[in-house]
């Protein structure tokens, strides 16, 4: 591609972080960097990916911000905002990856466990995050595993906090440069199906690969103190963004929005979310499944409860 071109790019590229980044003076900074790149000759010779890859680090060199992140699309990209979203393509992929939903099932001794790969619009996802939250509604202890989400919609967060409390609960805030506004999160006062409700225990299974949005339900339910997280530090990405359209095959993401604690006014952008019980990713499931059957088994087998309590028994003897 010609010097010309490339040049464009990176100042439409400058452009919207202008525009539209959370931080004014980060995106000030970041114009210098990326212009003066551009000068010293780093984007020539580049193919799109390779291209998109290099100004990508560049975004993030400033103050790591991994939301900030140029993308070379095979496909040509669609229009800003929401676009994406609503594109055919968008749905059919939500679609083949079950709206989010890897996993749902009851595990021996009551124990209900949900995977979660991305939180998809509500739009899309609820139908399936209600069915899942059903399911595991009548468990004694959830697990919920967040290691292999990639993030998405804060909306979507809400909503599937809102099968895990009994009452209306402010647990995140979100600060958007455009209005300078303020957004509280709260969780819903319905939602449809059975709640898993607000006093059984939880543990949020989570890792390196656990990013935003999966990130934001990790955070806000250990916050809260709702759950506890089992694993090791997510991987800190605490901007809600948006992508915007640079040329026919790139788009560039930029955030948009700062989320944080209404309380201490902290998040997990950069630093991660830290594990209450730290263990290596990979053994975070035995770990919190081990801890959910101690407390299956410390609610007695009187009863009905008694098959449970045999089933929760031969669980930990076999882990």
């Amino acid at each position: 591609m010609g010097s010309q071109a490339r040049a464009a790019q990176v100042e439409e590229v400058i452009r919207r972080l202008e525009g539209h980044y959370v931080f004014p003076d980060v995106a000030a900074k970041l114009a210098k960097v990326l212009r003066a790149r551009l000068d010293e000759g780093a984007y020539a010779d580049l193919g799109d990916a390779e291209f998109a890859t290099r100004v990508t680090a560049d975004l993030q060199s400033v103050n790591d911000d991994k939301h900030l992140r140029l993308r070379h699309h095979t496909d040509p990209v669609a229009e800003d905002g929401d676009a994406e979203h609503a594109s055919e393509d968008f749905r059919r992929a939500a679609e083949l990856e079950n709206f989010g939903i890897a996993s749902v099932r009851r595990l021996p001794g009551n124990v209900g466990y949900l995977d979660t790969t991305l939180l998809y619009p509500p739009g899309l996802a609820a139908p399936s995050i209600t069915a899942a939250m059903t399911l595991v509604a009548p468990a004694d202890a959830l697990l919920i595993d967040v290691r292999r989400n990639r993030g998405g919609d804060p909306d979507t967060s809400a909503f599937l906090q809102s099968y895990l409390v009994d009452e209306r609960t402010h647990y995140l805030d979100l600060y958007e440069r455009e209005g300078d506004r303020v957004t509280q999160m709260w969780t819903l006062p319905y939602v449809p199906g059975a709640k898993f409700g607000g006093t059984k225990p939880i543990w949020v299974l989570t890792g390196p690969a656990t990013f935003s949005g999966g990130e934001d339900l990790a955070f806000s339910l250990q916050r809260r103190g709702r759950a506890k997280t089992v694993g090791e530090p997510t991987r800190g990405g605490a901007h809600p963004r948006e992508q915007y359209k640079v040329d026919t095959y790139l788009d560039v993401t930029v955030s948009i929005a700062r989320s944080y604690d209404p309380e201490t006014g902290e998040n997990w952008e950069s630093t991660g979310v830290p594990p209450d019980v730290p263990v290596a990713a990979d053994k975070a499931f035995d770990t919190a499944y081990a801890l959910a059957l101690r407390h299956v088994l410390e609610l007695g087998p009187a009863g009905p409860r008694r098959a449970v309590a045999e089933e929760a028994r031969q669980a930990l003897d076999q882990l």
